[in-house]
């Protein structure tokens, strides 16, 4: 099988890409990825001289450079991660994320239109649905209705939509993934887990939004790529699936569980102005999933301190 994957030089994408090539040994991986700040070849460095694998450097906007992929290599299914993805980039300037994350896929699902109805799946995010308060409310299954509240998440919301209307005007098969908050190796370092590690190790202030109590999602970044191997497996054309870990932790408790781990004071928290619009807890329900036989096989309490570990070593 020929397997495309966009964004894979990103945090999720290189996983991911790691993932499938440890797993399917004969199957073929074209890739394409922008290299915006947040793309690094590096990611992916011991898997390029691979011959299964084909990398291009380009933007999922360029039909040209798509059309001329789908041409040349015939791809059999479409893993799509490429997007922006920072909120407080999102904020700051929207447009690129509706030119990428909403236009690019466009783009995509024409290509794949265009070449034989090729399978595509199509990684988002539980911010989609918007927030639930904090202590009350059940996390939001598939059925639940769209709420996003940030630029990002509108972008992420109307590319769920875009996609899942391939399937139903044109019967595309097209899947989405929903996922909850990753951690893991290999992130940059304008996330929550990967910031703090960082001026943790540098003995500098460590910024919180707000009064810290804003709750998060979190999931290990491998429980995800497994997530997505299984709904390419056995997930059901035009349908959704949430990928979550059920680690509902406050902003405030993850710092001080991460200063713990560096070895650092609490001292060194620094409550700073609120974030535009922050939505107050994220928590998804992933039950359905589940009865296609995947669960998380990771825990935040297994895994931070390796984690944290790892970009010790790595330095930043």
């Amino acid at each position: 099988m020929n397997i495309l994957i966009t964004g894979n030089c990103g945090f999720i994408g290189s996983h991911f890409l790691r993932y499938m090539m440890n797993t399917y040994q004969n199957d073929s991986f074209i890739c394409l990825d922008a290299l915006t700040y947040a793309g690094n070849e590096e990611n992916i460095k011991d898997l390029l001289g691979d011959e299964r694998l084909k990398q291009y450097v380009g933007t999922i906007c360029d039909v040209k450079l798509v059309e001329s992929i789908f041409v040349t290599h015939k791809p059999d299914m479409v893993v799509h991660f490429a997007a922006e993805t920072h909120v407080d980039r999102s904020i700051a300037g929207p447009q690129v994320f509706l030119e990428t994350n909403v236009m690019g896929t466009g783009v995509l699902l024409d290509a794949c239109l265009r070449h034989g109805s090729v399978r595509f799946h199509h990684v988002s995010t539980d911010e989609v649905y918007g927030a639930l308060p904090l202590g009350e409310g059940n996390p939001f299954t598939e059925s639940d209705p769209l709420q996003p509240t940030s630029p990002y998440a509108a972008s992420k919301a109307s590319s769920d939509l875009l996609a899942l209307s391939y399937y139903k005007t044109y019967g595309l098969p097209v899947t989405v993934s929903r996922c909850s908050n990753n951690y893991g190796t290999h992130q940059y370092p304008e996330k929550l887990i990967p910031l703090m590690i960082q001026k943790a190790l540098r003995d500098e202030p460590l910024p919180v939004y707000g009064d810290g109590l804003n709750v998060r999602d979190w999931i290990h970044v491998l429980d995800h790529c497994r997530g997505i191997d299984v709904i390419l497996q056995k997930g059901v054309p035009g349908e959704v699936y949430n990928i979550g870990a059920n680690e509902e932790v406050a902003n405030i408790d993850l710092v001080k569980r991460i200063l713990d781990c560096v070895g650092k004071p609490y001292g060194l928290i620094t409550y700073v102005d609120d974030r535009l619009g922050h939505d107050r807890r994220y928590a998804i329900n992933s039950e359905k999933l589940q009865t296609l036989g995947w669960k998380p096989e990771y825990t935040l309490g297994d895994t931070l301190g390796e984690v944290v570990e790892w970009y010790r070593w790595k330095g930043f």
